[in-house]
């Protein structure tokens, strides 16, 4: 099972520890880099001016995620895991109003900068939260609850050596899928070969969920390229998604 941290700690900003772009808490294998936490102009501006509307910090929760109190309305739920800068999630959301998108992303500059995506295209169905995914999905979102997780693009930690800090292995598709109603899709891309072939094994492997297609999916229509995606396409990649449902 997935390590149990304090979620609420995890995805706090913690205005007085130092500027290094991480909560104060997370995984002590984590399977991001860590980077810069400073906010440009653009960024601070957006979330002093934006964040009541979108942001919600995990300190605030009782417990698990209640989506009809934080959308204020009742619709199906989607999580996107390390929505970036933000400008595909804005994106997305727009392509989606039927669902309540609710954007996780680990970085200061992300967080602001999704804010600032947010409101230029006048998204209403997004609230975002700063955390680690696999602590979100733990401590924040109920068994059962989502209709849909997203991982678009992924660190693929390419060295052997850092194998080890790759979101996707069988624990955590185990994870995702006990968050998945039945019925509830996971929805996976990368441009990274060897990631694709692991994150195919590690849905295959769990038995809670079932490959919607033989092998790799079509590209959803909704997802636009990213600039993850973008890059891997110049450097000769090839993109593959994947789409698992919850038995």
């Amino acid at each position: 099972s997935a390590p149990r941290l304090p979620a609420v700690q995890d995805a706090r900003i913690v205005t007085t520890a130092p500027d290094d772009g991480l909560p104060a808490h997370f995984r002590r294998v984590v399977s991001f880099h860590p980077r810069g936490g400073r906010l440009n102009p653009v960024q601070r501006r957006a979330f002093e001016t934006h964040a009541a509307a979108w942001y919600r910090d995990p300190i605030d929760f009782d417990g698990v995620i209640d989506p009809a109190a934080l959308f204020g309305r009742d619709a199906d739920v989607v999580l996107e895991i390390g929505s970036g800068m933000g400008e595909s999630t804005a994106q997305m959301a727009i392509a989606r109003p039927e669902i309540n998108l609710l954007a996780v992303e680990v970085y200061k500059p992300g967080v602001a900068q999704t804010l600032h995506h947010l409101h230029r295209v006048g998204a209403q169905n997004v609230r975002l939260v700063r955390g680690d995914g696999v602590s979100v999905l733990t401590d924040l979102i109920a068994p059962g609850s989502l209709a849909e997780v997203w991982l678009f693009f992924p660190d693929p930690w390419p060295k052997t050596k850092h194998h080890k800090r790759r979101l996707v292995t069988p624990e955590f598709a185990e994870l995702v899928a006990s968050r998945l109603r039945k019925g509830g899709i996971f929805r996976l891309a990368t441009d990274w070969e060897p990631y694709a072939e692991q994150m195919l094994a590690a849905c295959t492997a769990t038995r809670t969920l079932r490959n919607a297609h033989a092998g790799w999916a079509p590209r959803p229509t909704f997802r636009p390229p990213t600039r993850f995606e973008r890059r891997g396409l110049a450097a000769g990649h090839q993109i593959q998604d994947l789409e698992f449902i919850r038995r």
